[in-house]
Order: C-alpha cells, then structure tokens, then sequence
C-alpha cells in the first residue's frame, strides 16, 4: 500500500555543551539524536503515521543503536544505505539557536555528505511511499547531494508523490561555487507544498522581501507580506499548491511571540498568534511545524485547523529538551483550544 511518509537527510549527532565551560567541569555534555528530517519523522511517527526515513550511515555500533531507537519509534529503516565511515556532528551550546553563530558544525566527509548521484536505487527507496520530504540544508552541503536531493526529486515526481520541501537557510552551509538560488529554483519545481519563512524564501529562491519587516514586528505588515511571498511562490513554481510561513520574534529576554500563515486555493489562512515567556530548547520547533504541516494535509484537514495545529506544535518543542518532540496530539490540541 502506497501510504508512508518518505523522509530524506541527513542523520545527525547534536552535542549539547553547558555554557561557562560547566562541560569542561563536569566531562560531560548531553548527545541527541538529530536532524531536520529525522525530526519531522520522529513527531509524524509519534501520531501514529506510517514513516520511512532515508539517510546514509556506516556499518558501526553507534549506527546499530541509533538504528534500534528508530525502530522503537515506529520509524522504517530498512533502506538506509549503509556506506561511509562517519556520523556527521554538529555543537550547540544548550539555549542557542540554529540560526545564529553559536553552532558548529562537523559534517564533512560524513556518510551523507559523501553520497554521489547514482548509487540511491530510488526505485526501491521509494516503493510505498505516497509523500516525500526533504529540506533545504541537505543540497547545501555540497554539489554532489545537489544532485542527489534532484535525482529523488525527479523519481517520485515521476511515481506522482506529494513532496514537500522546508527552506531551512542556515549560512554556515553553502560554502560551494554554486549560488543557493541557483540550485534551490532547481530542486523547488518539484514541490508540490513549501514550508519556510519570508526570510529564508528571499535568501534561497530570491523572492522579494520587505527588509525592513523584522524590524517592524507588526503583525498585520507580517502576514501580508507571507501573502505575497506565497502568491510570488505560487506563481514561479507552478507544481505548487501550499505554501506555509512562521514567524518568531524575540530580542534579549522578551517572550516569544510565534504565528504562522498557510495559502492554500487562493486564499491565506492565519494561526492563533502563541507566547512563549520561558524555553527549553529552541532546536526543532520548525521541524515540528513542518511535521504538523504535514500531518494536517494528509489528513485533508481545514486550511484553518492545519495552520493552527502546526503553529501549536511548534511552540510546544520550546519546552522539550532534545532535537525530536515527544508531544501528542492531546496536548497540542489542548493548547489550541486555549486559544480558541
């Protein structure tokens, strides 16, 4: 039966050091399984959704115990191509953000960076799949998973799966010759839903962004610009059908203020606007909202009811340590209804 949810990228180790040199003191810093993908794949397995994930790992014991973790997570791995000799790392220092400069990164030569364009059997990869998700932090490792990330692209567009694509940016990828924009107009025509933010949409497919509107933070400025980011989307790429935004502001110690917009058939639906005063782990909170995207539309819910699921899933991440949420959907839904 042609039903699971296809997810493909990179498998990663997050050391999570103490701040102050506390991991210095202590010879010790928390290790968590992680991943953009692997993190969407965790929180649809974890709603009771048939998921496959898809990366490249070698043949050693921690690969073994990831393995055993992932299948007690509900989560199929029998196509993992098992190649290379290392699990790519990446350091983030316990409260930081993925998007500014306190992460370092220790991917290369990894399993997955190492892959080259022909030795993916898609075919089989693919097989019972119905929706394929990727995001854009794997062609920005280099050239070669460029065309690797096209070649599945090209494979299940053919078989007619629904893909799905998150324009995570993150600048300290991207150090080839080629141009984001150059590989990501390349990739994107084969989506059929596009998850980011109006940020990350000019960065990678150079759709025009009002470059003054993070430093508005109005709200109602926000959403209409996430409305005509999505028509500028739409209209590029004509496979598209839905594309979600978010949008987080914070400065120093101020709460949290996150919402989110999903344009959908011609018309831009918006989330309830959620607070957030204190966090735990700012890791994984778009991927959440990526995996609660896709929950909703597979399960062809209302537009209104898979933004603010999405939204709600997200928030609720901020309070979880590690990279993969352990939510259910009692307790998002639980914090929709708080707002409804």
């Amino acid at each position: 039966m042609n039903n699971k949810i296809l997810c493909f990228g990179e498998l990663l180790l997050r050391m999570s050091p103490a701040l102050q040199g506390e991991w210095i003191k202590q010879a010790s810093m928390p290790v968590y399984i992680g991943g953009a993908e692997l993190n969407v794949a965790s929180a649809l397995a974890r709603w009771n959704l048939p998921v496959k994930y898809f990366s490249a790992a070698p043949d050693n014991y921690l690969f073994h115990e990831i393995g055993r973790e992932l299948g007690n997570r509900n989560i199929d791995i029998s196509d993992m191509h098992v190649s290379g000799k290392r699990i790519g790392i990446y350091f983030l220092p316990q409260g930081a953000d993925l998007k500014h400069a306190g992460v370092i990164y220790d991917r290369a030569h990894s399993s997955f960076a190492e892959l080259k364009p022909g030795m993916i059997n898609w075919g089989k990869v693919l097989d019972g799949v119905s929706w394929f998700h990727f995001s854009a932090i794997s062609p920005g490792l280099n050239e070669n998973i460029a065309e690797v990330c096209k070649e599945g692209l090209e494979a299940a567009e053919q078989r007619n799966i629904t893909i799905s694509i998150d324009l995570n940016y993150r600048s300290l990828l991207w150090k080839y010759t080629r141009h984001p924009q150059e590989i990501m107009h390349g990739l994107v025509k084969h989506c059929d839903v596009v998850m980011g933010n109006v940020w990350s949409a000019n960065s990678l497919l150079g759709i025009p962004v009002d470059e003054n509107i993070h430093a508005k933070k109005n709200k109602n400025d926000c959403l209409a610009q996430a409305e005509k980011t999505s028509k500028d989307i739409l209209q590029q790429f004509h496979k598209c059908k839905t594309v979600a935004n978010t949008f987080r502001f914070n400065e120093g110690d101020e709460d949290i203020n996150y919402y989110a917009s999903l344009f959908n058939e011609g018309k831009q639906y918006n989330s309830y606007e959620f607070t957030v005063r204190e966090i735990v782990d700012k890791v994984g909170s778009g991927d959440c909202f990526m995996a609660g995207l896709i929950y909703g539309l597979h399960h062809h819910h209302q537009p209104k009811d898979i933004i603010n699921f999405a939204a709600a899933a997200a928030v609720g991440k901020f309070f979880e340590k590690g990279d993969a949420t352990m939510q259910n959907i009692e307790s998002i839904q639980s914090r929709i209804n708080s707002h409804g």
